[in-house]
Parts: C-alpha cells; structure tokens; sequence
C-alpha cells in the first residue's frame, strides 16, 4: 500500500506515514493500510483493534 517504500508493515519500527488525513472525520489512513482514529483508536488491516486510551472518569476535569 505504501508507494515510496516497498513495504511498511505494522511491525517495523519505522514510523508510519500519513496517505490520506480528514481531521473534519476524525481519523487518517496511513501507509500501511492502518486507519488511526482522533481519539487514538486504531484499526488494522489484518482486522484487529487498538482500543482508544481513555481516563477514569474520575480523573477527568470539571468546570466549575
């Protein structure tokens, strides 16, 4: 999927890049064919799933 390289698979410690961003959607296709999503999410395209990263509520701010 990665046109300026032969390959870049999820695995390799080299940083992925960006192919196609829609911050207006919240997430962006990199070149290994993984969608990452604005709340960290991630998809891949073997199917598996990096849940987003989210905090305790209890640890969230409140206004006052």
């Amino acid at each position: 999927m990665c046109s300026c390289r032969s390959s870049c698979p999820a695995s390799d410690p080299t940083p992925r890049h960006r192919v196609a961003a829609h911050p207006e959607q919240g997430w962006t296709l990199l070149c290994d064919g993984s969608i990452v999503f604005d709340d960290s999410g991630e998809l891949h395209p073997d199917g598996s799933v990096v849940p987003p990263c989210r905090l305790p509520a209890g640890r969230l701010a409140v206004a006052a």
